[in-house]
């Protein structure tokens, strides 16, 4: 069964840090390229950044130089470090399989940033 658990989010101010964590299971985890996705309130949910079996990583433009994405390929986990957040990156955060159609989605964990 495949499977996605995201923790680590929680409530900071303007200008702090947070790293997501994702375990998956289920799937070929260094052959999947994994992806980060987030959902504001009333927004759709939108990618965020993603990062290939090996290594290479690509970011949307609003989160470029403050998120980096990461992963460890034995334990099946991958990881976003959110430096400098902003107002606007409050959201649901989750982690899926680069593929289509995109399923299984995972509870997610939710990031506010609040002044």
């Amino acid at each position: 069964q495949v499977q996605f658990v995201e923790s680590g989010g929680g409530l900071v101010q303007p200008g702090d840090s947070l790293t997501l964590s994702c375990v998956a299971s289920g799937i070929i985890f260094a052959d999947s390229t994994m992806a980060w996705f987030r959902q504001a309130p009333g927004k759709e949910r939108e990618l965020v950044a993603f990062i290939t079996g090996n290594g290479a990583t690509v970011y949307i433009e609003t989160v470029k130089e403050r998120f980096t994405i990461s992963r460890d390929n034995a334990k099946n986990t991958v990881w976003l470090q959110m430096n400098s957040l902003k107002l606007e990156d409050t959201a649901l955060y989750y982690c899926n399989k680069v593929t289509s159609p995109l399923a299984n989605w995972g509870q997610g964990t939710q990031v506010t940033v609040s002044l």
